[in-house]
């Protein structure tokens, strides 16, 4: 990103505008980001975990359980719908079935559905390039960090 300064400060602010952003609480854009790391098996972003989600009740306890077998696990059925959300835009980019749209519709408005959608489309990408440039640690210790766009 050094190379184009002038597109990094763009993309942070984008960034830092979705997370900033109260439509949706922190702690579901971080579920989906957590599951699409997984889905995309990206090494940095499993392991980084944003602060204002863990003031808004995401545990670890919680993180482990957003892994393939999620349906049966102790989440929310809103966590859930969260994730087969995810889960459908990373993985099968179809039109989202009519059983989850009504599913969604039970959980989050609207506005919310789209800003989880557009974070979901970040995130892919985000792990994406992380992944083809190689630019994954090798190891990484879990990482809380500040919240981008949020006084943490």
């Amino acid at each position: 990103m050094a190379h184009q300064p002038g597109l990094a400060e763009a993309f942070g602010k984008l960034y830092a505008t979705f997370w900033g952003s109260n439509e949706l609480d922190n702690r579901t854009k971080e579920i989906t980001r957590m599951r699409n790391a997984r889905v995309t098996d990206c090494g940095f972003w499993k392991q980084v975990r944003f602060a204002v989600a863990r003031e808004q009740g995401l545990t670890e306890e919680h993180v482990e359980q957003i892994d393939d077998g999620y349906e049966t696990s102790m989440l929310s059925e809103r966590d859930k719908t969260a994730l087969q959300l995810t889960d459908a835009i990373v993985g099968d980019p179809r039109q989202v079935p009519e059983s989850l749209q009504k599913q969604l519709r039970d959980h989050f408005s609207d506005p919310q559905i789209v800003e989880m959608s557009l974070g979901v489309g970040l995130f892919l990408a985000l792990s994406k390039v992380l992944i083809s440039l190689g630019l994954e640690p090798e190891e990484m210790d879990i990482a809380i960090t500040p919240t981008p766009g949020r006084a943490n």
